[in-house]
């Protein structure tokens, strides 16, 4: 199915993903590719029929997807596929509850307290009798005692006054909202998060939900009919750069139909070195003219893909777009 425009056809990534807009499958498949670490994010693809496969989609052809497995490559039907849910860290185990002590064991003999000897019964006093006189019967210590007490005062009511006048409970304080993660101005994409900001032509649009729907994406933008994507991404690597730059760069094998690497480069992109990769390929129909940097950030990467039709007449213009976004990225604290 084509989107009006000549565009990538539509591809949901999650069955339960946003309703309102569904993601392009070239720029779902193109991001994975850059932006997934290969053995560290492979997905659960539930079949409609109950099985589970364990890999990542590589590829799109005759409605049926290419998946990556440890077992090889698999095709699959995209109507068979009931849902994709990326994997997860399993939680750890609950502590478990000690066993409660039986009735009648040891344990339950010392958790149980002593019980306190019984009072020794007090007897009851003997009653004198006199043939002239009423038998007098002795008043208990404890009569005694209450008949010399002082009287209690009786509680009064508490005047109706005192109800009116009484001081309300302080509001409970206002929760702060929780701070940006992102935002726009002007023509200036600004991430708090990961401490980033560069260029957003204005004719691009920021497509919600990347982080929900790419593994590793930070945002991912481009033009209304999607003929021009920009995808930026966090990866953890601890390798050297330039051994973590040509494992991404080698993902892009798997995804492109004729893929051709046309330049690379070291470079420096916001003051720390980078790896740039030029390169044309064939994808849902299309050439593509791409651009990937990798640059340093801290013991991670931060990869930048940015991707436009080759058989376009305006090839040109947005591939001096997307270096220019690349090139106005800066690190720090906005």
């Amino acid at each position: 199915m084509k989107l009006a425009g000549g565009g990538p056809g539509p591809h949901t990534f999650s069955m339960n993903f946003l309703n309102h807009r569904n993601w392009p499958f070239g720029l779902v498949l193109l991001a994975v590719a850059a932006l997934c670490a290969t053995g560290v994010c492979a997905d659960e693809i539930r079949l409609k029929d109950g099985r589970k496969l364990h890999g990542v989609i590589v590829g799109y052809e005759d409605n049926m997807f290419k998946v990556k497995t440890d077992f090889g490559y698999e095709l699959v039907e995209k109507n068979k596929i009931a849902s994709i849910i990326p994997d997860t860290p399993a939680e750890p185990a609950s502590a478990k509850k000690e066993p409660e002590p039986k009735p009648g064991s040891e344990a339950e003999a010392k958790a149980t307290p002593a019980t306190e000897p019984a009072a020794p019964k007090k007897e009851k006093p003997a009653i004198s009798v006199n043939a002239n006189a009423r038998p007098e019967i002795p008043v208990p210590a404890k009569a005694t005692a209450d008949a010399n007490a002082p009287a209690l005062k009786t509680a009064t009511a508490a005047p109706k006054t005192a109800l009116l006048t009484t001081t309300p409970p302080p509001p409970p304080p206002k929760e702060e909202p929780p701070p940006k993660r992102e935002e726009i101005q002007g023509n200036l994409y600004i991430n708090h998060e990961f401490g980033f900001r560069m260029y957003k032509a204005p004719s691009w649009q920021i497509i919600d939900g990347a982080g929900q729907t790419l593994p590793n994406a930070i945002v991912a933008m481009g033009t209304p009919n999607e003929s021009t994507l920009l995808v930026v991404g966090h990866e953890k690597n601890k390798a050297a750069l330039e051994a973590a730059a040509q494992s991404v760069e080698k993902r892009l094998h798997d995804v492109y139909e004729n893929y051709r690497l046309l330049s690379q480069r070291k470079t420096v992109v916001g003051g720390r070195p980078g790896i740039e990769y030029r390169y044309r390929g064939l994808a849902e129909d299309h050439d593509w003219s791409g651009t990937l940097s990798v640059v340093a950030q801290g013991d991670d990467v931060l990869t930048v893909l940015g991707m436009t039709f080759a058989d376009s007449d305006l090839i040109q213009i947005q591939e001096n777009v997307i270096a220019r976004s690349i090139a106005s990225l800066e690190f720090g604290k906005f």
